[in-house]
């Protein structure tokens, strides 16, 4: 299916071919996301599960030029391959990668992606922990669920923090790393310990 869409001001031709997500037009989450995303052309883009590519080609439009598209979908990739040449786009990578297995990069300024949230958080799990080990410091990544609390703890668990924006029943979360370690687990505070563990730390600490 061909379509062709205005999205930040840019139109945009894509063939959406016979791929299962949102054929018919872009969807609303990502399009919420992509309201809430600037970019520079000194960024470099990861594109994370491309599709048939919309984020990928809107952010070269608005002037990044260092982007990497990937996606675990042998269809997808092709699809996003096409609608870089149907909208005259050189130069950005597309690989089919699970997740970010096949991604050799390890620089990215910024990771967007709207995950699979109709399933388990296993894809979103990995996603998230192997893109905070993507980015450079002061990376952000970005990502629209319709899903908070899961991804709100995921997300700080691993950045130490993370910027939440709602729309219309979709949340952007946006985090930036801040170090090259995980963020670090918060002790348990002495107060939160059972009554058995707390007799036997005052006999320790006697």
């Amino acid at each position: 299916m061909l379509i062709e869409e205005t999205v930040k001001g840019h139109d945009i031709k894509l063939d959406t071919g016979n791929y299962y997500f949102s054929p018919s037009g872009i969807d609303k989450g990502t399009a919420f996301m992509l309201s809430n995303v600037s970019v520079s052309p000194d960024d470099k883009v990861l594109d994370l599960g491309c599709g048939y590519g919309i984020v990928g080609i809107c952010l070269y439009m608005e002037g990044c030029r260092d982007i990497v598209m990937c996606d675990i979908s042998d269809e997808a990739t092709a699809l996003s391959s096409a609608n870089l040449i149907l909208n005259n786009i050189e130069g950005v990578r597309v690989f089919q990668s699970d997740g970010l297995k096949e991604i050799p990069d390890d620089d990215f300024t910024l990771i967007l992606s709207n995950p699979p949230y109709h399933t388990d958080f296993s894809v979103a799990k990995e996603f998230i922990e192997d893109g905070f080990k993507k980015l450079r410091i002061g990376g952000r990544m970005i990502m629209v669920t319709k899903r908070l609390d899961w991804y709100k703890n995921k997300l700080s668990s691993v950045f130490g923090g993370v910027k939440i924006i709602q729309q219309d029943g979709y949340y952007v979360f946006i985090s930036e790393k801040r170090s090259d370690r995980f963020a670090p687990k918060k002790k348990k505070d002495k107060n939160n310990l059972s009554r058995k563990l707390q007799r036997k730390q005052r006999r320790t600490d006697r």
